[in-house]
């Protein structure tokens, strides 16, 4: 199999680390550079936790980081803001992008999507890299079919950024795209405390919880006369999104086109 070069941009961070150890204990991808802000012209092995990764340069600019390194996939785990310039760069050098960040905007999805049509280039965004929590997505879709009365409860620990999550959101888009729209709840309902019925989308309702502890989970409950169907997932360590990233990555290598959803590229 040919080798994959690689970049990893937010190597310092929790899910980056994971990424770090995932590329380089692949034997057919080559870790060749990270892009992070705070150490410039420093290399890889100088960082604590990573002294044992030889010949990784850092860069704190990904234009200069593109420009300097020839690849092939930049992998991105930072934010949004930061992400969606990353995919862009990566996108106009011909490097193919496969971003595990959330909390992209619908205008920055197309943005990306006609990037690629223009150049003819892959790119993959991943609301959850987690093969379990894509499969949740997908059971949660198929149950829609049958059950119009949702709740979307997702937690995570308490840095995470954006609410709902990315997954709570593509899982409401994937259910949507099925299910029979109705308002639920009474039709007189009315909150006391404002929020108390979590966000409205389309008729469902999506929970928030941010507690420390959490790592990502997600319960979809459904419900019907006489009966409940919960369909759960848990991601317990940051290692549990790595299966998916590498999946993601050997996918990439193969398109020539925009793809939102790891569900889109499992068989």
């Amino acid at each position: 199999m040919e080798t994959v070069k690689i970049i990893i941009a937010g190597p310092r961070g929790r899910m980056g680390s994971e990424a770090v150890k995932m590329v380089t204990n692949t034997e057919h991808f080559e870790l060749i550079a990270a892009v992070d802000h705070k150490h410039d012209g420093h290399m890889l092995s100088d960082l604590e936790g990573f002294h044992s990764i030889n010949n990784v340069p850092i860069y704190s600019s990904i234009e200069k980081c593109l420009q300097n390194v020839e690849s092939d996939v930049l992998i991105d785990l930072t934010t949004p803001e930061v992400g969606m310039h990353h995919a862009r760069t990566a996108l106009q050098h011909n490097v193919r992008p496969v971003v595990g960040t959330t909390g992209f905007t619908k205008a920055d999805l197309e943005e990306l999507e006609l990037i690629c049509k223009e150049k003819k280039l892959g790119c993959i965004i991943a609301p959850n890299f987690a093969l379990g929590a894509v499969l949740m997505m997908k059971f949660s879709q198929m149950a829609a079919k049958y059950f119009n009365d949702i709740e979307i409860i997702e937690l995570h620990h308490d840095q995470k950024l954006d609410a709902p999550s990315g997954t709570a959101v593509k899982t409401a888009e994937m259910m949507n795209a099925v299910r029979d729209f109705k308002q639920q709840g009474h039709p007189e309902e009315k909150e006391t405390i404002s929020g108390a019925r979590g966000a409205d989308f389309n008729g469902m309702h999506i929970h928030s919880v941010r507690l420390p502890g959490l790592i990502a989970h997600q319960q979809v409950l459904f419900g019907s006369d006489g009966q409940t169907l919960s369909i759960r997932h848990d991601s317990y360590n940051r290692a549990s999104f790595m299966s998916g990233v590498k999946i993601a990555v050997e996918t990439v290598m193969k398109q020539d086109l925009f793809v939102y959803g790891l569900e889109n590229i499992l068989e």
